[in-house]
């Protein structure tokens, strides 16, 4: 199932997970866009309640394979 959120965040407009795939596409505010791999469902949520999304997927980021999106 995708789930797509828009969050108030200066640094992510939006975040669509899908938690078949565990794949995770976040569209950051600069313009770029990324989809990451092997992403737990507990990320997603902590990624949504965070106090600010940006320094939160800045932190775990590097956990994941991902990759640009035109």
């Amino acid at each position: 199932m995708r789930k797509r959120v828009v969050l108030d965040s200066s640094a992510i407009a939006g975040a669509t997970y899908d938690s078949e795939r565990r794949t995770l596409v976040l569209e950051f505010r600069e313009g770029d866009t990324y989809r990451y791999f092997a992403v737990p469902q507990f990320a997603f949520d902590a990624l949504l309640v965070a106090d600010s999304a940006g320094a939160f997927w800045n932190g775990v980021k590097d956990n994941y394979r991902y990759e640009l999106l035109d």
